[in-house]
C-alpha cells in the first residue's frame, strides 16, 4: 500500500521508485483460551447458568476485539474442544445455549491437553498474546500435579451453596493463575 504522506513529502512522484510504501505492521493477535467445567455439580444453585451469562459477555468482547478463541468443555468422561483458535463468532452463542452439565469432571485431563496445545500453538504463533480462563466449582475427587499453563490466567470459581469445599482457590494457586469467585465479579 502506498504511503501518500511520505511520498508527497519527498516531492511530486514521477516514477514508481518515487513512491513510499507502507510497511504492514499488524498488532499481535490475541487468543482467549476458555475451559469450562460442565460436570453435574455445576448445575447446583444456578452456577453453570450464571457462568453461561459470563461466557456470553466474554464471547461478545472477543468478537469486538477481533480476538481468537479456543474453548474446551470438561464434562462426562472426556474433555472436548468446541473451538480451537478460531475468530470469535456468533456460532459460539448456539453452542453456549446448548451447553448443559452432567457426568464427571475430566478437568485434570482437559488442563493437561490445554497445556500441550498452548505449547504447540506458541511455536506456530510466537507473537500471539494468550490469555487463559477456567470456570470451575473445583469439585474434583482428587488431583495431583496440575500442569503449567504458561500464560496469564484467571480461575473463576462457580461453586455455590451452603457447603463449599473451596478447592478452586488451591487449584488457582497450583496453576499459577489469579482467582475470583463469580459472585465477586462486577456486572458490566
Amino acid at each position: 500500500m502506498i504511503d501518500w504522506v511520505q511520498t508527497l513529502l519527498r516531492g511530486r512522484p514521477r516514477q514508481r521508485a518515487d513512491l513510499a510504501w507502507k510497511t504492514r505492521q499488524s498488532a499481535a493477535q490475541e487468543l482467549w483460551l476458555v475451559v469450562v467445567d460442565a460436570s453435574a455439580s455445576t448445575r447446583r444453585h444456578q452456577a453453570l447458568s450464571d457462568a453461561k451469562g459470563l461466557l456470553a459477555q466474554l464471547f461478545e468482547d472477543a468478537y469486538r476485539q477481533r480476538a481468537r478463541v479456543a474453548v474446551m468443555t470438561a464434562s462426562g468422561q472426556t474433555a472436548q474442544w468446541q473451538v480451537s483458535g478460531a475468530k470469535a463468532s456468533s456460532a459460539l452463542n448456539a453452542w453456549l445455549q446448548a451447553l448443559g452439565a452432567g457426568g464427571g469432571t475430566p478437568l485434570l485431563e482437559a488442563l493437561q491437553e490445554v497445556a500441550k496445545w498452548l505449547e504447540m500453538r506458541r511455536k506456530h504463533y510466537p507473537q500471539e498474546q494468550q490469555r487463559f480462563l477456567l470456570l470451575t466449582d473445583g469439585r474434583l475427587k482428587q488431583w495431583s500435579g496440575m500442569p503449567a499453563i504458561d500464560c496469564p490466567g484467571l480461575l473463576i470459581d462457580i461453586e455455590r451453596g451452603p457447603i463449599r469445599l473451596g478447592r478452586s482457590r488451591q487449584m488457582a494457586t497450583e496453576l499459577n493463575v489469579d482467582y475470583q469467585h463469580i459472585d465477586g465479579l462486577e456486572p458490566v
